[in-house]
């Protein structure tokens, strides 16, 4: 007797409801803080319906429009998935910025201090040697806290500093740029051999970002590490009964995020800036914590949040020619997404509210030494 096969009872419309369900408070938080930013603007003199019309324009209204925001876009899905991949552990992950400064500093220094590599591979060298700086810094904290019972939050926030402070140093001394007639804290100009190219409004590390997302989604949903990561985010002492080490999956997962993070640094030297000059990385890696909450902490929900950011970092410029605008609105509505989608996850956080129809729930931090 042929045995039944057994069908799943539910189809592809109860799956997209709790899909769209669950990207149902970023998409909120989005038109919230656009019409908020509306009325900001209204109430400032200019139009809104313009100043969002030019924001588009600037981002989307032709090839040039397209390449800038996907520059954009580029550290930002970098630095989201750095702070996604620590969430599933539990983890965050507020230092992608010092991260993703010692990677695009390390890329700078690989970029044109190394000589006679050719095309390609040095670009793959200074690549590398970008991931591995932001990896090493990375397992710092990861140390910390599973040696120390140091919580993540405050050594990755002390740890920016440093490196922001660090890497002002090597740009404005060891590393400068001893042109003639430069006064300006930066790096020498990487070699051509180091650059990313651009396939017409292509730029490639943003390809170099989609392969990123897929490999994070990769690891997390089919390696047993992967498995790891995510019980240890779920319940580190269940993880451990069942035999699990903790405390290298913590400093593991700690490091590879932090890799994202020195890979976005290098790709925004290599592919945009072509030298390290500081300022020019400025928020990026703060910037990871919106994009990465945005996007559910999926690592291709961070696709769409981050090109949201870049779309309007890209346009802002337009919106401030055409409509008047300053450029400020769109840190304001940014923080104004950021607000919204970290409030209401705070309040069901709190009150247990629908955290089951929604998906997987988002825990903002782990409790103080809990792994």
């Amino acid at each position: 007797m042929a045995e039944k096969t057994t069908q799943n009872p539910q189809g592809w419309w109860p799956q997209m409801k709790r899909l769209l369900l669950s990207f149902s408070v970023p998409l909120g938080a989005v038109l919230l803080a656009l019409i908020i930013g509306a009325i900001i603007i209204e109430v400032s003199g200019a139009s809104a319906w313009k100043a969002y019309t030019a924001l588009a324009k600037g981002a989307f209204g032709n090839a040039a429009g397209w390449q800038r925001t996907l520059e954009k876009s580029t550290p930002l899905i970098f630095s989201g998935l750095a702070v996604a991949f620590a969430f599933k552990a539990g983890l965050f992950n507020i230092g992608a910025q010092g991260q993703l400064l010692f990677g695009a500093i390390t890329a700078a220094w690989v970029g044109f201090a190394v000589h006679g590599l050719p095309p390609g591979l040095h670009a793959a060298v200074a690549l590398a040697a970008g991931a591995v700086a932001g990896g090493l810094y990375g397992a710092i904290p990861g140390a910390l806290k599973t040696y120390t019972g140091a919580h993540e939050v405050i050594t990755t926030i002390m740890l920016n500093y440093i490196a922001m402070g660090f890497t002002d140093y090597l740009a404005n001394g060891p590393l400068k740029d001893t042109t003639p007639g430069n006064i300006v804290a930066r790096t020498p100009a990487i070699l051509d051999s180091a650059k990313l190219p651009t396939w017409g409004w292509l730029p490639f590390g943003f390809v170099l970002a989609l392969i990123g997302a897929g490999f994070a989604w990769w690891l997390l949903q089919r390696t047993t590490l992967g498995f790891e990561i995510r019980t240890v985010g779920q319940n580190p002492h269940a993880a451990r009964y069942a035999g699990m080490k903790v405390a290298r999956t913590v400093i593991l997962t700690m490091v590879i995020s932090a890799l994202f993070a020195g890979i976005g640094g290098a790709v925004e030297t290599q592919g945009v800036v072509g030298r390290y000059e500081p300022g020019f990385n400025a928020n990026l890696g703060f910037d990871g914590i919106t994009v990465a909450l945005l996007g559910k902490t999926n690592p291709f929900g961070v696709i769409p949040a981050a090109m949201l950011l870049g779309a309007m970092r890209a346009g802002s410029n337009v919106m401030q020619f055409k409509a008047h605008v300053a450029q400020e609105i769109t840190d304001v509505v940014q923080a104004l997404m950021l607000f919204f989608v970290a409030a209401d996850m705070i309040v069901r956080w709190l009150l247990r509210i629908r955290a089951a129809e929604e998906g997987e729930k988002i825990t903002l931090s782990t409790g103080w030494g809990s792994h």
